[in-house]
């Protein structure tokens, strides 16, 4: 059966008790589209990152047409697509409640090499044989990092190391060890076996650095492997699926500017 969902362009939580916005869906029936007044209040705009962009990319491109405080609700790397939440107005000052919630990921771990970012920003390396595991095999390895876990994140990361960021240190050709930190997966799922791709849904806390997992996941199979591909589709109970592209948003906020004007004139 095939069920039809509302496009949710916009979500207006104005006057929706936040607490309450963490534990239910409710704002889903609130959905709306936007006037220019209610982006100036405070809202939150969802978008779908597309691949090869940044986050700033994207909110450079909407600063404009939406005409108000704009900020977003935590990076997704550009080589990964999904979601991204960007907050307008008063809204801003909720950014940091957005970034503490868990995030859902799907994505292709490729078995067989790795790479220094973990992912494919640099080229794979170290190929190693992968053709005698078995199903059963991969499929255990997830138990080692599903709960709580440490982990160490890529040194081609944003983390700051001695007041300077890692990847910057990393490109110089500096020595970086960063410390492990704790993190929970609560699914970690093999959804698909095309070796030697591994498809994969991840449910997990925030700080969790996916191309980590991809790495210490090849390295546990006694393999290697690195992150090819990754989307993010869920961050608490905001979803992809309610969520427009840039190009998207931008023609909607320039339809409203445009009928705006009109109703001035």
């Amino acid at each position: 059966m095939n069920f039809l969902r509302v496009p949710a362009l916009f979500t207006h939580l104005t006057n929706y008790p936040f607490n309450d916005l963490l534990q239910h869906r409710t704002f889903a029936a609130m959905n709306h589209m936007p006037s220019l007044a209610e982006l100036k209040q405070g809202a939150v705009i969802l978008i779908d990152k597309p691949y090869r962009w940044t986050s700033f990319d994207a909110l450079k491109k909407l600063r404009k047409p939406v005409q108000a405080k704009l900020g977003h609700a935590g990076t997704l790397d550009p080589l990964a697509t999904g979601l991204l939440i960007c907050c307008t107005g008063s809204f801003t000052k909720k950014i940091v409640d957005y970034q503490k919630m868990p995030k859902e990921y799907t994505g292709i771990i490729h078995l067989g090499a790795v790479t220094p970012t973990y992912d494919l920003e640099s080229e794979p390396e170290n190929p190693q044989p992968f053709a005698h595991l078995t199903d059963a095999e991969i499929l255990q390895a997830t138990e080692k990092f599903t709960g709580t876990i440490m982990q160490v994140p890529p040194i081609h990361s944003a983390i700051k190391k001695d007041g300077k960021r890692a990847y910057e240190m990393a490109r110089k050709g500096q020595e970086i060890v960063l410390e492990a930190r704790p993190i929970t997966i609560s699914t970690f799922e093999i959804t698909k076996l095309a070796l030697p791709e591994v498809h994969f849904r991840v449910a997990c806390s925030t700080g969790t650095y996916i191309r980590s997992l991809a790495n210490d996941f090849g390295q546990a199979l006694g393999c290697g492997g690195y992150l090819q591909e990754l989307r993010r589709t869920k961050i608490g109970d905001f979803e992809v699926s309610d969520a427009h592209t840039v190009d998207e948003w931008v023609s909607y906020l320039k339809a409203a500017h445009e009928a705006e004007k009109a109703q001035q004139a």
